[in-house]
C-alpha cells in the first residue's frame, strides 16, 4: 500500500516537473520571438533599443516563480546566441539584467500575493533593472563591447552625438543607461499591470 503512494506521489511529481518545464519553454520561446520587435529611441543612443519580451518572463516570474522567470530569460538568450549581432554580449548583459528585474519581482510577490504586492514587486523590479544595468553595463558590457564589436572611442561619439554631457563611461551610464533602464522598467510594468491577472490562471493551471 505504502509503495503504491509513494509510486502515485512521484507520478505526480513528474507530471509537475513536465508541465511546469513545458510551460516555462513556450514562454521562453515566446519571448523571444518578441525580442525581434526591438525598436531604438531618438533621444537615446542608437545601441540601446527597447524589447519588451521581459514581460513574458515577468509574467511567467508572478505566476509560476522568479525561477521560472529567469528560466525564461535563459532560454530566449540561449536561443537568441543564433542571430546575436553583438558577439554574444548583447544576450549576456540581457540574460543578467533581465533576471534580475523579473527574479525580485517574482521573488516579492511570491509572498505578498496581493494587488498593492503586485504593484511593489514590478516597482522593486523596475528598481533592480536600474541598479543591475548600471553596474553591469559599466564592469562588463561596455569593455567588452570596446574589444570585440566597437572601439570605445566610437561608442563615445556615438553617445555624445545624441547626448552632449556624455564624455566618459560614468556619464554615459549616468545620463543614458540609468534613464533608458528606468523608462524600459516603467513601460514593462505598465503593460504588465493589466494583463497579468489574466493569464495567471492559464500559467498556474496544474501547478
Amino acid at each position: 500500500m505504502q509503495s503504491n503512494v509513494q509510486s502515485s506521489s512521484e507520478s505526480r511529481k513528474m507530471v509537475f516537473s513536465v508541465n511546469y518545464m513545458t510551460k516555462v519553454a513556450v514562454l521562453g520561446v515566446l519571448a523571444w520571438l518578441i525580442m525581434f520587435l526591438e525598436f531604438a529611441l531618438p533621444f537615446f543612443p542608437s545601441f540601446l533599443k527597447i524589447d519588451i519580451s521581459d514581460i513574458i518572463a515577468l509574467i511567467g516570474s508572478l505566476a509560476m516563480g522568479p525561477i521560472a522567470g529567469i528560466l525564461v530569460e535563459l532560454i530566449k538568450n540561449l536561443i537568441h546566441l543564433i542571430h546575436t549581432s553583438t558577439a554574444g554580449v548583447g544576450e549576456l548583459a540581457n540574460f543578467i539584467v533581465g533576471s534580475a528585474f523579473v527574479g525580485v519581482a517574482g521573488l516579492y510577490y511570491r509572498s505578498h500575493k496581493t494587488k498593492k504586492g503586485a504593484l511593489i514587486s514590478l516597482l522593486l523590479g523596475t528598481v533592480s533593472i536600474v541598479v543591475t544595468g548600471a553596474i553591469v553595463n559599466y564592469f562588463i558590457t561596455i569593455p567588452l563591447y570596446s574589444i570585440l564589436i566597437v572601439p570605445y572611442e566610437v561608442i563615445m561619439k556615438m553617445s555624445s552625438e545624441v547626448i552632449p554631457a556624455i564624455h566618459n563611461k560614468f556619464t554615459l551610464i549616468l545620463y543614458a543607461f540609468v534613464p533608458f533602464n528606468l523608462l524600459k522598467g516603467v513601460l514593462l510594468t505598465v503593460i504588465t499591470w493589466p494583463i497579468y491577472k489574466r493569464l495567471s490562471p492559464i500559467l498556474q493551471k496544474g501547478l
